[in-house]
């Protein structure tokens, strides 16, 4: 099964957008980007294995095994351009993915973290040592629409096992040493956003020897559903692509 959902092909496209959904979430989350780019700009949306339409795949449980194999199944891809946009644990995933891509010789153009804090500074709290009612407490507590689909009980009893894995995976991660990313980096995080605030998201600086930008913009954790145009903006701006 493809790691990737391309919602438009765009053969024309001069550069590739290449999105990494939050922890519970589906390559769905991105769809209604491919019509919000710009026609230069081919979105292609991961869809990590154990939901939608990969709810038959395994489990991946350790995330820089994970960055490994998003950044081996991009390889065919990497025939333009690329650039990667992360939000919360996507975030950290594309950065990791980004470092591998450097160390094969095909960085990316540009990464974005939204929604996040940087690698080195992760903090401490563990969603997935809780129970159920409390996993679904901490997806409510973070919006989206994931956390509308915990409240209908079969919904809940798919989703769970996968939102609880993101969880586990995320929370376990370490920053490992190793290769430096020169690649530039835009953290975009919303202001109102109680589990990144603006001097931590500042901290995305030290994650690269590249250039560092960072965009604040109305909202909370999941600010980007309702900010999409400026999101959508920020990103055309920066990858100097039409709008």
């Amino acid at each position: 099964m493809s790691w990737f959902r391309c919602p438009e092909t765009r053969p024309w496209a001069s550069m590739r957008l290449f999105c990494l959904p939050h922890a519970g979430g589906s390559a769905v989350f991105y769809r209604p980007w491919a019509k919000a780019v710009s026609p230069a700009v081919e979105v292609q949306a991961v869809q990590y294995p154990g939901r939608a339409d990969r709810m038959a795949d395994a489990f991946v449980t350790d995330p820089h095994q994970l960055a490994r194999l998003i950044a081996g199944a991009m390889a065919p891809l990497m025939d333009r351009p690329a650039a990667l946009f992360g939000h919360s644990m996507g975030a950290v995933l594309a950065y990791e993915v980004a470092r591998l891509l450097q160390e094969r010789g095909t960085p990316p153009v540009h990464v974005f973290a939204s929604g996040a804090r940087p690698p080195h500074d992760r903090g401490d709290e563990r969603v997935a040592d809780r129970d159920d009612d409390g996993v679904v407490e901490a997806m409510v507590e973070l919006g989206g629409t994931d956390a509308e689909a915990m409240r209908d009980p079969e919904l809940r009893e798919l989703v769970l096992p996968y939102v609880r894995n993101d969880f586990a995976l995320i929370e376990s991660y370490e920053h490992r040493g190793g290769t430096r990313l020169t690649v530039p980096v835009t953290a975009i995080i919303g202001d109102a956003d109680a589990h990144v605030t603006e001097p931590q998201a500042k901290g995305w600086a030290e994650a690269t020897a590249g250039r560092f930008a960072l965009k604040v913009l109305p909202g909370g954790h999941f600010y980007l559903a309702d900010q999409q145009p400026q999101v959508i903006a920020e990103i055309h701006r920066t990858l100097e692509v039409p709008a």
